[in-house]
């Protein structure tokens, strides 16, 4: 969008472990990383060895006849299909259906063959990895702003993907419905209906075959696929075990405290709901308030105070 803030992802080369902890880690930014060792998957990984090595163990997998999946209306059905036959449905350059697949998975586990091809950068410890997920889809597939609960890095070995972020501190203009943004035109919004859309600063960037892009909790993302691409999300605790739900197979459960206080919040509000709606907008201020003084971080505090006394 024209009339949002653009901001680029910063870019760094050969980045080996000591770097990537040292200089990137601690900012808690996206970054996109290049000439980082994958192993020979960047080569390795056309549509038939794929569909060769993969075979014909099922993969479930989200079909939509439209490019831009819609979580709100539901425009996707799940399907379980062939590995090699998704593989080669999704590379079809023409096509009446959209691909990705989206499944939770150890790709060390689900596909040992390509597993041996993909090296996983060594940029947390051991005990701290989750998940190794393949992301393949569609030329043209766009997938809805989200976010993640754990720190990933998007590997981009084939094909070309637009990623466009937006930090955690502009939650506020993202229009949530739980993990996910409603404004899924993130390029020509519909203003009328997301006007504070525009308040939030947009950062973005163009992933080549053989890109990393470090992916912070809690960032929100949105992927378009350029061509037809296969990735490899790699997930990692960023927190203590104990702060994830053990029960999520995904990954994308809010940490257990985070539940238990939107929960209570929920609770909350309900109560708020026997007083008249005066004394309801005035208490609720001042519960807003309070959440601002004991949790957000300063400069986010100061940034909200400027919408509450506008509000």
């Amino acid at each position: 969008m024209d009339c949002q803030e653009k901001l680029e992802v910063p870019v760094y080369t050969d980045v080996d472990r000591e770097t990537f902890l040292r200089d990137i880690y601690p900012l808690r930014r996206p970054a996109v990383l290049k000439r980082v060792p994958l192993g020979p998957c960047v080569r390795a990984w056309t549509v038939s060895y794929l569909a060769q090595k993969g075979g014909d163990r099922e993969v479930k997998v989200h079909v939509s006849p439209e490019p831009r999946m819609d979580f709100l209306h539901k425009n996707f059905v799940y399907r379980t299909l062939p590995f090699d036959k998704f593989i080669q449905r999704a590379a079809e350059a023409k096509h009446s259906d959209f691909f990705i697949s989206e499944e939770p998975a150890d790709l060390r586990k689900q596909f040992p063959e390509l597993a041996e091809d993909f090296h996983i950068p060594q940029f947390f410890e051991p005990e701290q990895f989750f998940s190794s997920v393949f992301r393949i889809s569609s030329p043209g597939l766009q997938l809805w702003t989200h976010y993640d609960v754990m720190d990933n890095l998007l590997a981009q070995v084939t094909g070309r993907k637009r990623v466009v972020l937006y930090s955690p501190k502009d939650a506020l203009y993202l229009y949530l419905t739980g993990d996910k943004s409603e404004v899924l035109d993130i390029d020509t919004t519909d203003l009328q209906l997301y006007p504070e859309f525009v308040k939030a600063s947009r950062y973005e960037c163009i992933l080549e075959p053989g890109d990393l892009l470090f992916i912070p909790a809690l960032w929100f993302h949105n992927t378009l696929a350029l061509q037809f691409g296969v990735g490899v999300n790699v997930f990692w605790r960023h927190l203590p075990p104990e702060s994830y739900d053990k029960k999520d197979p995904y990954g994308n459960k809010d940490p257990v405290a985070a539940s238990r206080a939107l929960q209570s919040l929920e609770r909350t509000l309900g109560i708020l709901e026997e007083l008249p709606p005066d004394y309801q907008d005035f208490y609720a201020r001042r519960m807003v308030l309070r959440i601002q003084s004991r949790a957000y971080l300063r400069q986010t505090m100061e940034a909200s105070q400027e919408n509450l006394d506008t509000a």
